[in-house]
């Protein structure tokens, strides 16, 4: 995503007060301006696009590593065209034939709106610079599709150009703190893009350029991120203002309208950094797909268990690590007719061991989530077979989503995961997130299920004796993932 400088902005003590706004308890920065997002109900007339939740959860490559890792500034760290054509003819030799078919860019570096187009053509500068439509082109000649990481919320563009089909100058949209409602004071606000207020005359017309834009190009995904900072304006990041706040009522119409041109046009559309209020009462309505934890950073098994273990919040992220946000929102997402839960990419050759790859790919596959690699041909190492477990990603072509025993954070029982597949068989996870061994047993009858099974181990892709209790004891950081397949004698 999009760097933006960090800057401590002290609250006024008078907001310690005001009811609304949540307590600090601990260095994740869970205090935060007053917000009438969570408790506000959603404005009428919007449109109802019906069940919009008929896409499996993707599998992906995405820039994200190699802009993250790179440590280099601004568009420095964005790839050449030359690097994506290697990337590409790698996935095509190596990925795609376990149904990695799309690749995404990242939001580091610069937008270029070239000619008269008023949305983004091209990104990045000098060598760097990289044509959207080049870049489609040498995906395509791959059988990879493409997705890209733009907002229909933010202007790149000359404020002098017309909003497609209207006479509408794009500085007409911008949001005016003047004659808009926003939460905070935009002095105090220390990055924001450019928004754009849905209560402008024209504002649908441009949310739908930019998707028939992206269309016409052969875009089939759009990540859209930094939704905190539109709807409510707080990043508990980093404690501090990230934006004005334009409230709840015009964050609900900014989506409904993504969301449908998003349908109309038939692209995929996934939500970034959205605090997911009221049960993610918008997302669902108008996405595909929604993070639910915070970002990856630079990976590790901090990432996907360790970072602020337990704990969750109201508003994004409710949860600092992947196997807490799983978890937390496994009641909500994940599986068919449900928003896909995001959690960002995996950066394999960060982790310790076989074991933290293993559980990393298990745990999104298990939860419905989407397996995006963050390793570049250059970073992979021998790790790509983590990647390519036809047996582990048949349950992401099935849409499969189990179901900890208890979907408390940081519970006992939600280090065991269960569900059923199409066909009737039955998955098992056991997760060991300690840093010394466990033991774990589990009757089948207690997961509904009676008699001897068939027990089918997924990662070691062997048989087991048929059982009635499931039984083992994992090294620390470790999973094992059973199918269970039903007697026919």
């Amino acid at each position: 995503m999009k760097q933006i400088p960090y800057i401590t902005i002290a609250l006024l003590s008078g907001l310690l007060a005001v009811q609304l706004t949540s307590c600090k308890d601990d260095d994740a920065g869970t205090m935060r301006p007053p917000s009438e997002s969570p408790y506000k109900e959603l404005p009428a007339g919007l449109p109802d696009l019906g069940n919009i939740h008929t896409y499996k959860a993707p599998l992906y490559w995405s820039t994200y590593g190699y802009n993250k890792l790179s440590n280099k500034p601004g568009d420095q760290c964005l790839m050449t065209l030359d690097q994506f054509i290697e990337v590409f003819d790698w996935m095509h030799d190596n990925l795609l034939p376990y149904g990695y078919d799309l690749i995404c860019t990242d939001g580091w570096g610069s937008y270029e709106c070239e000619g008269e187009s008023v949305y983004c053509t091209s990104r990045g500068a000098g060598p760097t610079k990289v044509a959207i439509k080049d870049l489609v082109e040498e995906a395509h000649k791959r059988g990879l599709r493409v997705g890209i990481y733009d907002s229909p919320l933010w202007i790149n563009c000359d404020d002098q150009k017309l909003v497609p089909g209207t006479e509408y100058t794009v500085a007409s949209l911008r949001f005016n703190p003047e004659s808009d409602y926003h939460q905070h004071d935009p002095s105090k606000v220390y990055a924001s893009y450019d928004w754009i207020s849905p209560n402008r005359p024209g504002f649908k017309e441009w949310v739908d350029g930019f998707f028939k834009h992206y269309h016409d190009l052969g875009v089939e995904m759009i990540r859209m991120d930094f939704l905190n900072c539109y709807e409510d304006g707080w990043s508990r990041i980093d404690y501090s203002y990230c934006g004005a706040g334009l409230g709840r009522d015009a964050y609900a119409l900014a989506l409904a309208y993504a969301g449908e041109a998003a349908k109309k046009y038939g692209i995929f559309l996934s939500f970034v950094m959205p605090n997911l209020y009221r049960d993610a009462e918008v997302e669902s309505m108008y996405g595909h797909m929604a993070r639910i934890t915070g970002d990856a950073w630079t990976g590790t098994w901090s990432i996907v268990s360790d970072n602020h273990r337990g704990q969750s919040w109201v508003n994004f992220p409710n949860c600092r690590n992947q196997f807490d946000g799983f978890t937390y929102w496994n009641h909500k997402m994940g599986g068919k007719g449900r928003l896909i839960p995001d959690g960002d990419p995996t950066m394999l050759h960060t982790y310790a061991d076989q074991n933290e790859r293993e559980f990393a790919v298990s745990l999104q596959l298990i939860a419905g989530g989407p397996v995006v690699i963050g390793d570049t041909p250059w970073t992979i190492g021998d790790n790509l077979k983590y990647f390519t477990n036809k047996e582990m990603l048949a349950l992401n072509a099935d849409q499969f989503c189990a179901h900890p025993l208890d979907d408390t954070v940081n519970s006992e029982g939600s280090n065991i995961w269960h569900g059923a597949m199409s066909n009737g068989d039955h998955i098992v996870a056991f997760f060991n997130r300690e840093d010394k061994p466990q033991s774990f047993t589990l009757k089948l009858s207690d997961i509904g299920l009676q008699g001897r099974y068939k027990v089918r181990d997924l990662w070691r892709h062997t048989d087991e004796p048929e059982t009635d209790v499931l039984g083992t004891t994992l090294p620390k950081h470790a999973c094992k993932i059973v199918k269970l397949s039903k007697l026919t004698y």
